[in-house]
């Protein structure tokens, strides 16, 4: 059985979701792949990790680097788990590029190369927004690409990260 929850954003309505234990979602509501790891008929409650996740959001929004995480269990393929792991290691304030990561994957399964367009449909498809941070991954040439919640909410949470000043 899964769970939702509602949480009232600056940017716009969020949708949280868990399993009874950890977090399994969060999705800006509306946004691309929304609710896609969410089982059907999800019954809302609150439950203790939603209030934690909860906590969470309202530190992030007030400008400060949360100093804890909840619960996480993202659903996922392997190399997706594997991609998604790396963006909790992004800092915050700070961001990478697509090809990075894709270096780093590369580095981690012993391969030569590795796609970045296969690390986008990963990141892309992050089913656990903000938290897992995919919104600080950017182009290799420092645009700002390919967020499902759109590309204004990615220049608005980089800018909140970054003291205000926002990312061209």
């Amino acid at each position: 059985m899964d769970y939702i929850y509602h949480y009232d954003s600056p940017l716009g309505d969020i949708t949280m979701a868990s399993d009874g234990e950890a977090l399994i979602g969060l999705w800006f509501d509306g946004q691309q792949y929304y609710a896609s790891t969410l089982g059907s008929a999800p019954e809302q409650c609150r439950l203790p990790i939603f209030v934690e996740t909860t906590r969470w959001l309202n530190v992030y929004f007030s400008g400060q680097e949360p100093d804890f995480t909840p619960l996480l269990r993202p659903k996922g393929t392997l190399f997706r788990l594997l991609v998604w792991q790396h963006l909790l290691a992004i800092p915050y304030a700070q961001t990478v590029t697509y090809a990075e990561i894709a270096h780093y994957i590369a580095q981690k399964k012993g391969l030569k190369s590795m796609s970045a367009q296969a690390v986008g449909g990963a990141v892309g498809h992050n089913p656990i927004s903000l938290i897992i941070p995919c919104h600080r991954v950017i182009g290799t040439d420092g645009s700002l690409t390919g967020y499902a919640a759109g590309i204004e909410r990615k220049r608005w949470l980089l800018a909140l990260e970054m003291g205000g000043k926002f990312p061209t």
